[in-house]
């Protein structure tokens, strides 16, 4: 069974830091670009970061630039998002997606999807 399982979110203060995991279960992610996004009720699901296979190169939108960083793992099939600076404007359900290869901006390019993990910045 094809499965992507996000963990690691939780309730950090602002400028706290947390580490998402995406681990991937019936496939490799090794052939795969993942992707992070992100939604808040009542706003579009917006693109966060992705790394792409092979080379593994990373992109990041700017509201994240500096702050956040991804990185996989191969052996272990998972891929991270490491938040780093946290800020109340973070808040949102942060989901994983997988498409073969190469990152793509549109949420509708992408094959599988996480559940879902739950990231609150609040003091």
């Amino acid at each position: 069974q094809v499965q992507l399982v996000e963990s690691g979110g939780g309730l950090v203060q602002p400028g706290g830091s947390l580490r998402l995991s995406c681990a991937a279960s019936g496939f490799t992610l090794d052939s795969y670009a993942v992707a992070w996004f992100r939604q808040v009720p009542g706003r579009e699901r917006e693109g966060v970061s992705c790394i792409s296979a092979g080379d593994g190169g990373t992109y990041y939108d700017d509201s994240v630039k500096g702050r956040f960083t991804m990185s996989r793992n191969n052996a272990e099939n998972t891929v991270y998002l490491r938040m780093d600076s946290l800020n109340p404007e973070d808040t949102a359900i942060y989901f994983c997606a997988a498409r073969v290869l190469l990152c793509n901006h549109g949420a509708f390019s992408y094959d599988y999807w996480g559940q879902g993990t739950q990231v609150t910045v609040s003091s």
